[in-house]
């Protein structure tokens, strides 16, 4: 994977979303996350099924969530921007002079829709239909 040309590091949140994002991935998160549920639900005998038993499971499952829609939006939103400055690399280097392409993802459903029609009749005509 290529270093960073500049001396700049991401700021904080990046660096906190990123790593949480590659910690949290892993099998043995799962699996931890599978062990605290069984430990949960074996209590139930044991607490009566009380409301307070059942309380423990929603709050905790509810911040969990809640927190990590930040976390996967804010590693989403990165990675599609990288992605999309790699694609526009790829097509200045490839000289695609369709400027509807470039921004793309600020289009419309239909012009996206519209595009992406255009791109597969070109592709049945062959390569001499340009992009």
């Amino acid at each position: 994977m290529a270093q960073p040309q500049g001396n700049e590091q991401p700021d904080v949140f990046t660096r906190f979303t990123t790593a949480t994002a590659r910690v949290l991935g892993h099998a043995w998160v799962f699996s931890a996350a599978v062990a605290v549920l069984v430990a949960w639900a074996l209590t139930g005998p044991l607490l009566a099924f009380s409301d307070t038993w059942q309380l423990v499971i929603n709050t905790g499952t509810t911040i969990v969530t809640f927190l990590m829609v930040f976390i996967i939006q804010n590693t989403q939103n990165r990675d599609t921007a990288a992605l999309h400055l790699k694609l526009d690399a790829l097509m200045l280097e490839l000289k695609v002079s369709n400027a509807k392409l470039y921004d793309a993802e600020n289009e419309g459903e239909k012009e996206i829709e519209r595009q992406r029609a255009r791109i597969a009749r070109a592709a049945d005509a062959g390569p001499s239909e340009g992009v």
